[in-house]
Parts: structure tokens; sequence; C-alpha cells
């Protein structure tokens, strides 16, 4: 019998009301569970980190009125892919989307989510791979926990006669976790559901930002809400964003940060932070290192690690975020010292006045995350060549 991976999302954000479109009628019948709604669902993703494609192989999304509905229970609804669909993740940036169909369902209020991927198998055995950079197609392991079905609470509002219109934002950076020294990856997903919003924000960043390394994100108090990666020509689109406002944050080892803060974003529109007359410049710094290891006390290690860096205007933002080893536990983070250039939003044509926020000069704490708990350490000073060592034991 064929096994199915059905994947836990890592992160959910759901906007329960918000994600209702507007349709013809039917309000007072989907709120009583009468009448037929309609799903669709597409993917999309944040940047990848030292790949050079992630590969996934689609075969549903499943929804249930139950948060505590069993993989055999009567009463999924969804939106099955025949034949399945192999999407590399890493094609997905700047607002693409892989469309990933839709479905009719009873209206009423739904509470858990699924993903549904193919295994790899004798006949597929790359359905779900990775291209490590420099290296060759790897195929992706799935841990058993996950195989047997982690679920995801949500909260779903369907209503007769409209549109569920959903986004899952699959973020393969935090999702490949790679296994010690062996060559073996595992797929730990790391999946946001959002609705396909219009709104977003728009950029260029001028020649300099390594196109492999740089990832442009939208940031509230730390957390990415939204990430993507230049393209070759230095433009960047962070969509579909919810509106409301973010610190902007552009990030690559080697190159000084550059934070713009106070970004606004408003219903049905695509803010331009700038045109490529006004790109924004790169601007070398030094790296110095924040390194450990983090223990679980079990023999797979299942944690995330960050670095964050709290400016001096009280911003705190994320630089880079990535699995722990789950064979040894080492995470590693390469960090800029030089001062993060920071900048308040103007809306355009206005210019964009960067500051070099001197005082947190190569100051950093690391977050890391087990066992459903998170413990900072920092924040501490890196220097040029420098290491800061942090390990972190969960109990």
């Amino acid at each position: 019998m064929k096994l199915r991976q059905k994947l836990s999302m890592g992160v959910v954000a759901v906007l329960g009301a918000a994600l209702v479109a507007c349709g013809g009628g039917g309000g007072d019948a989907g709120e009583s569970g009468f009448g037929t709604g309609t799903m669709r669902v597409a993917l999309t993703d944040a940047p990848s980190c030292g790949y050079d494609a992630v590969n996934v192989t689609v075969e549903k999304v499943r929804v249930h009125k139950s948060s505590s509905a069993a993989d055999s229970d009567g009463g999924w609804s969804e939106v099955v892919l025949s034949p399945a669909k192999r999407v590399d993740l890493l094609s997905l940036q700047n607002g693409v989307l892989s469309e990933l169909g839709q479905t009719a369902l009873p209206a009423g209020k739904y509470q858990q989510l699924r993903l549904v991927l193919a295994e790899n198998s004798n006949a597929q055995p790359l359905a779900n791979s990775v291209v490590p950079t420099g290296g060759t197609e790897t195929a992706l392991d799935t841990p058993s926990a996950q195989q047997s079905g982690l679920k995801m609470n949500v909260d779903l509002d369907v209503n007769a006669d409209q549109l569920l219109d959903l986004v899952l934002d699959f973020d393969a950076c935090k999702s490949v976790v790679r296994a010690g020294n062996s060559g073996h990856y595992k797929l730990k997903p790391v999946v946001r559901v959002i609705p396909r919003f219009v709104s977003g924000v728009s950029g260029v960043v001028a020649a300099g930002w390594p196109a492999a390394t740089t990832q442009v994100s939208l940031q509230q108090d730390g957390v990415v809400v939204r990430a993507t990666a230049p393209d070759n020509t230095g433009k960047f689109m962070l969509q579909p964003v919810a509106p409301g406002t973010y610190d902007l944050v552009i990030a690559s080892p080697g190159q000084t940060t550059v934070v713009v803060t106070g970004v606004v974003v408003t219903a049905d529109t695509v803010t331009a932070l700038n045109a490529a007359a006004a790109a924004i410049a790169a601007t070398a710094s030094a790296n110095g290192t924040a390194k450990g290891k983090v223990t679980t006390g079990a023999t797979t290690i299942d944690a995330s690690t960050r670095a964050v860096q709290t400016l001096s205007g009280g911003h705190t933002i994320e630089l880079t975020a990535a699995p722990a080893d789950s064979t040894t536990g080492d995470y590693s983070h390469t960090l800029p010292v030089a001062a993060p250039l920071v900048a308040p939003f103007v809306a355009a044509p206005g210019t964009l006045a960067f500051v070099a926020d001197t005082a947190v000069a190569g100051k950093y704490s690391v977050q890391a995350s087990a066992l459903g708990a998170t413990k900072t350490a920092g924040p501490f000073t890196l220097t040029s060549g420098g290491t800061s060592t942090n390990d972190f034991v969960f109990p």
C-alpha cells in the first residue's frame, strides 16, 4: 500500500475572516453550514540557503471542519492533483505562484489543513529532492513522525457562493535539514497559509548583492512575514502581503545589512519602495560567525535557530534562520560586522536616507527553538573573523 506523507506546517498564519473573498451573497448560509463554497490553493516559496533546487511533488491538499479528524475519518474535502505535480520551490519567488487547483466544499468553518506529498519510491526516487549548491540531486528523507501525519490547526471560514483563496508559502530554507556529514537531507516542512492578497512591496537592488545569498524580507517585530531573492536584474517583489506596516530587511553574508523601517502596505496596492535609478547599493562588510550546538536529549535533533539584531530605534530584525543539524545539533550563522544602514520609509518619489546604526555594529543574539520552547543567547558582539559560540540544552 502506498504511504502518503501528511506534512505538518511548521509555521501557520491564517487570518480567518480575511480569507473569505467577496462573492455573490450567501453569507448567512455559510455561517450556518449550508450551501457550497470554493477553495483555491497555490504554492509559493521564500529563498533557500545553499541549494540550487528544492523539489517537492504534491498529490493533494486536504481540509476538514474538525481539528481532531483522523486521516481515515469522513468529512475531508480535497484538491487532488492528477497527475501529482513536481515543483522546484526555488522557482517560486518574486510573487510567482504555482497553482495547485480548486475544489467545491461545504460552507462552514474548517480547522485542519494538510499538504500531501508523493513518496520517494522505486518508480520515482527523487519525487522530493534537493540539489546542494555545487552538488548533485539527492533525495529528501521524511522522518517517520511526519509520515504518520502531524496535524495542523487553521481557522478558515467558507461561505456559500464565495471563494477561499489560499497561498501555501513553503519556506525551503527552513524546511531542508542537514543530517551530519553523510550527505543526507531531511524534509521538515515550514509552511505558512496566507490569503492571496494583491498587496505587496516591490523594489530594486543594485549590482553587487550576491544573487545566491541575498534575501529581501518584510518583517514585523523580528518575524519574517514574506521573503524573496532579487532577480538577475536586481528587482524584487514581495507578494502576497497583508496590509500593514513592516520593516524591510536586505541581508547577505559579506554585505552591510540594509533596513527600511515603517514600510506601509495598503489594500490592493503594491508599494514601490524605489526605482532602478535609485537602486539600493551593496556595501561590503567583514563577517563574524555565531555558532554552537543544540542538545535535546533525543537521537534526532528537531530544532531551529536564528540570528537577530535589535536596532537603536528598538526594531528587532532577523538576519538568518536555519534548522540545526538533525544528527549533530550543530548550527552556524555567518553575519556582517559592519553597522546596518537604516532609513525610515518615505513614499515614492521621495528618497530613502540611510544612516549607519553604529551603536549596534556586530551586535547580535541567537535564538534556538525546540520541544515547544525558545531560548536566547546574547546580545554578543562579533568582530571581523571572530566567533561567538553559544550552546543550547533543552530538557
